[in-house]
C-alpha cells in the first residue's frame, strides 16, 4: 500500500477489485477546499481510460509488476508478437494495448514489458527511436533564414515535424514521450 502521492504514470494500481495502469498523474491544490490527486488509469482488463481522484492522503494497492525485456516481433492481425530476449519465449499482446507504443516500434526493436500475474500488462519504449523517413516534401532552397520545420512521414506510419533538409530515406532519431523529432541519424 502507498499514498496517493506516490502514485506515478506506468504504476499498475488495484481499485475497487480491479487492476488499473496509471497514465497520467496531476497534483491540484485549489483555492478553496482540500487538494486532491487527479488520475487518468487505464482498466487492464478492457483498456478503457477513466478519470480518478484521490485524497492525498489515501492509501492505495499498489501491485507487483515484473519487467521483461522483449524484442517485438511483427503485427499478426490485431495482437503484436514479442520474444523475451532471454527465453525466447513469444507472447501476443492485443494490438489496442498498445497502439500508442505501435507508432514507433519497427520489427525487432527492443522493448520493456511489465507482467502482472503473469499477464502483459504494459509496454514501455526506450526514451528515443531510429526511424526511417518514408515521404518528406522536398526541400526548398533558401528558406535557411528561420527554422523551418515540414511534416514527415515515418515508416511506421506517424507523422512529424522535421528540418526541411530532411529528405525521404534518411533516419532520424525521435523521442517516444513526445513524439518530436531529435536529429539526423547517419
Amino acid at each position: 500500500m502507498i499514498k496517493a502521492t506516490q502514485v506515478r504514470p506506468g504504476h499498475v494500481i488495484r481499485v475497487d477489485g480491479e487492476l488499473y495502469l496509471v497514465t497520467e498523474t496531476t497534483h491540484v491544490t485549489p483555492g478553496k477546499g482540500e487538494a486532491c490527486i487527479q488520475t487518468k488509469l487505464k482498466r487492464l482488463k478492457d483498456g478503457t481510460t477513466v478519470p480518478r481522484r484521490f485524497d492525498p492522503t489515501e492509501r492505495i494497492d499498489n501491485v507487483f509488476v515484473e519487467k521483461r525485456e522483449m524484442e517485438f516481433l511483427y503485427e499478426d492481425g490485431r495482437v503484436g508478437v514479442f520474444m523475451d530476449s532471454k527465453t525466447y519465449d513469444q507472447i501476443e499482446i492485443p494490438l489496442d494495448q498498445i497502439e500508442q507504443q505501435l507508432k514507433y516500434m519497427v520489427p525487432n526493436c527492443s522493448v520493456s514489458v511489465s507482467f502482472c500475474d503473469g499477464k502483459p500488462v504494459s509496454v514501455e519504449l526506450p526514451t528515443a527511436v531510429v526511424l526511417e523517413v518514408a515521404e518528406a516534401a522536398p526541400y526548398a532552397r533558401g528558406n535557411t533564414v528561420t527554422n523551418v520545420m515540414k511534416d514527415a512521414k515515418l515508416e511506421t506510419g506517424i507523422v512529424i515535424k522535421v528540418p526541411h533538409y530532411i529528405e525521404a530515406g534518411e533516419k532520424v532519431k525521435v523521442d517516444t514521450r513526445t513524439g518530436e523529432f531529435i536529429e539526423r541519424v547517419k
